[in-house]
């Protein structure tokens, strides 16, 4: 088993970085490979960039029958996954979801099993550990699929033959139930919004668009004879990024009120090229579209406040209302789905639509009636 290694070079730049070097036998015969691993900046000592190139280890030696799965490192599967599943190459993950699945991966999962090897993880420590944590059970329910996905790929590999994580329970059902607006509050809250965030909100609450979607759309996604948006792309911490299903990339309807309202935006703003974003930052001199965080900070915060709306509330409540809204107007499930894009409607009947406490009332009324009637 070859563990190659790590030494420091320098570019031509004079820029020293780490280099990982290795031999290389798939084709017969040894060919000297080498990759750089990071600069002496993201890695301070040879440790440090020993650990990101674990994942080349295992697979360099993928084929040597001494490496068994008593010996492989749940630290040194991660590596492989990372190098495999979240890197930039790969098409299949959204951005977004690879920034969750490492965030996930380096704190809780990689600190806790990292030196453990593969075999040695049993379900019901893993289970024990999970309601351990001081987190929601979404954010448990997360970390288990994400150990499920990292041991269904040591499988792929044939590195190991089971997988445990399936046989750990965990619950992903909120401690909290997400704020839902109602129409009155809804306009309460635009009442105290001035332009662009009135029209941002107004958009976001009557499509339900995922705030890195909104905030990604640009002038030429919004076509206003035919009464559309095409949801192209997302912007997730600046970083333009695909959409995160193929449900996400369908176009959404554009109301006509809705469409006048997005085209006075339109004729003030200061950036209506094309090419502009809609809601073009005029502090990046509308070359980025606005942060969400600081947009919420500066302008959306103090408006739920004035407009005197309680509860833990984001830009996420938005898409929930709209979802919770269309159930409460009559709107099959089916239809809700489609709005809101998602890939399976059992994510919109579960955690996007919310009976309203006055549909509940009037459903068990309904139902009171029909058996209180006279014969």
């Amino acid at each position: 088993m070859q563990n190659g290694s790590v030494i420091k070079t320098k570019r031509r730049s004079g820029q020293s970085v780490w280099e990982f070097r290795w031999r290389d036998r798939t084709s017969g015969k040894a060919v000297y490979r080498r990759i750089v691993v990071g600069t002496m900046e993201q890695y301070k000592t040879e440790a440090d960039a020993r650990e990101i190139v674990e994942g080349i280890v295992l697979e360099i030696n993928s084929d040597d029958l001494r490496l068994r799965p008593t010996v492989l490192t749940v630290s040194q599967l991660i590596e492989h996954y990372r190098r495999r599943e979240l890197s930039v190459d790969n098409t299949w993950k959204s951005y977004a979801t690879k920034m969750g699945y490492e965030n996930y991966l380096k704190r809780w999962i990689a600190p806790k099993w990292g030196m453990y090897p593969v075999a040695r993880i049993k379900p019901i420590e893993v289970e024990l550990w999970l309601r351990q944590l001081p987190l929601a059970c979404g954010s448990c329910a997360k970390i288990r699929n994400i150990m499920s996905a990292v041991y269904s790929h040591a499988i792929r590999w044939e590195w190991v033959t089971r997988n445990p994580i399936t046989h750990v329970r965990q619950s992903a059902k909120r401690r909290n139930t997400p704020v839902v607006l109602t129409i009155e509050q809804i306009k309460a809250f635009l009442s105290h919004l001035e332009e662009p965030c009135r029209t941002a909100v107004l958009l976001d609450a009557s499509s339900g668009l995922r705030v890195g979607e909104l905030l990604g759309l640009k002038w030429e996604d919004v076509n206003f004879e035919a009464l559309e948006v095409n949801v192209t792309r997302a912007v997730v911490k600046q970083k333009i990024t695909r959409c995160k299903t193929e449900a996400s990339r369908k176009p959404i309807p554009l109301d006509a009120e809705l469409a006048e309202v997005l085209l006075n935006w339109k004729l003030q703003a200061p950036y209506a090229q094309p090419g502009d974003w809609v809601f073009a930052s005029p502090h990046k001199k509308g070359k980025q579209p606005y942060w969400p965080g600081s947009l919420f900070r500066a302008h959306l915060k103090p408006a739920l406040e004035a407009a005197e709306i309680p509860g833990n509330v984001g830009w996420h409540m938005l898409r929930h209302t709209f979802g919770t809204l269309m159930k409460a107007n009559g709107e099959d499930i089916k239809t809700i789905q489609e709005l809101l894009r998602h890939s399976n409607y059992k994510v919109t009947a579960d955690t996007y639509t919310h009976a309203v406490t006055l549909t509940k009332r009037a459903a068990q009324t309904k139902l009171v009636k029909m058996i209180l009637l006279p014969r």
